[in-house]
C-alpha cells in the first residue's frame, strides 16, 4: 500500500526560470540514471526479494524514497519549465516539451527519448542486483554533479546538492547490505568457474596507437590470482579452453541463503537450488522489521 504525503521531502525554491537548464533537468526524471529508473528498480527487486526479508525492506524503503526524488526534480523541472507555458519563444525553443507536454513534466529524457522499462537491471540474485544498485546510485551522483555544473541558481543548486548527497547515502546501504553476506565479490550465483582459465588475464588489444597509448601491465593483469595470456596470433598460447568440462556445482554463497525468508518464498524448492552444496536455513516469518543478519 502506498500513502502519498502532499509536502515535499526537500522544498525546492528556484529564482529565475532557466528554460534550457529544465529541459537538462529533464534526464534525471525520464531518463536511463534518473529517479523514475531507480524507484522502478528498486521496487521490483524489493517485490521479487522473498527469501531474505531484512534485504527487501531496505530495497523499498530507498524505492519508496527514489519515488520522493522524482517528485523533488519533477518540481524543480516544472518551475524551470514555467515559461514554456507564457513565452512563445521560449515555447518554440523546446516544442516537445510545449506541445506534446503542455510545458509540464512527461516522460523523457533531456532529448525526448520515451522512458523504457529496459533501463532497469533486475536480475532475481540479490547481490547482483545490489552491485546494480550501487553502480546506478553513482551514474546518478555524477549526473547531478554536472548538472550544478551548468547552473547559477543558489535554490537549484542547493536542490541537487541534496539530491546528489542522498545518492551517497544509498550506495552507503547498499554496499553495508551486499558486505553483510560475508562472500566473495567473484562469488557470484550457483555454480563454480573453471579452475586455471578463470585466472587467465588475455592480452585481446596489442601494439602503439596513434594517441601514445601502448600494451600496459597493471594491477589488472596480476591481481587475485590473475595472469597474463597472450593470443595465438601474438605468439602465446591462447586461453585454456580445454580446462572446460562441464558444470561445476557448489559456489560459496556466504551468507547469502541463511536470511528471513518470506512465507512465499519458493526456497529449497526453487530449481538449481542445490547446485550450491547448501541448504537454505532462513525461517519464515511474518512480522515488524528485523535487523538483517
Amino acid at each position: 500500500m502506498y500513502h502519498h504525503v502532499k509536502k515535499l521531502m526537500y522544498t525546492v525554491n528556484i529564482g529565475e526560470p532557466d528554460v534550457r537548464f529544465g529541459n537538462m533537468l529533464l534526464e534525471q526524471f525520464g531518463g536511463a540514471n534518473g529517479e523514475l529508473a531507480a524507484a522502478m528498480q528498486y521496487t521490483i527487486q524489493g517485490w521479487n526479494c522473498v527469501d531474505d526479508i531484512g534485504r527487501r525492506d531496505l530495497l523499498m524503503d530507498i524505492g519508496t524514497e527514489e519515488l520522493s526524488h522524482l517528485e523533488v526534480v519533477g518540481a524543480l523541472i516544472r518551475m524551470h519549465l514555467k515559461p514554456l507555458k507564457t513565452n512563445r519563444e521560449a515555447a518554440e525553443a523546446d516544442p516537445l516539451v510545449t506541445i506534446a507536454g503542455g510545458g509540464g513534466l512527461n516522460l523523457f529524457d533531456s532529448m525526448g527519448n520515451a522512458w523504457t522499462s529496459t533501463y532497469l537491471k533486475i536480475t532475481g540474485e540479490l547481490d547482483v542486483d545490489l552491485r546494480s544498485n550501487i553502480a546506478a546510485e553513482a551514474r546518478a551522483k555524477i549526473v547531478y554533479e554536472r548538472l550544478i555544473d551548468h547552473t547559477q541558481d543558489p535554490g537549484t543548486i542547493d536542490t541537487l546538492q541534496f539530491l546528489m548527497t542522498r545518492e551517497i547515502t544509498h550506495m552507503k546501504a547498499f554496499q553495508a547490505a551486499l558486505d553483510s553476506l560475508e562472500k566473495s565479490p567473484f562469488s557470484v550465483g550457483l555454480l563454480q568457474p573453471t579452475a586455471g582459465i578463470v585466472d587467465e588475464y588475455f592480452n585481446g588489444s596489442t601494439g602503439d596507437g596513434s594517441e601514445g597509448d601502448s600494451d600496459m601491465r597493471g594491477p589488472w593483469t596480476s591481481s587475485f590470482g590473475l595472469h597474463l595470456v597472450e593470443s595465438e596470433m601474438n605468439g602465446g598460447k591462447g586461453l585454456s579452453v580445454g580446462d572446460i568440462d562441464g558444470k561445476v556445482d557448489g559456489e560459496d554463497r556466504g551468507k547469502q541463503d541463511d536470511a528471513q525468508k518470506a512465507t512465499t518464498s519458493a526456497a529449497d524448492e526453487a530449481i538449481g537450488s542445490n547446485a550450491s552444496g547448501k541448504k537454505a536455513t532462513g525461517t519464515a516469518k511474518r512480522g515488524a522489521k528485523r535487523q538483517a543478519s
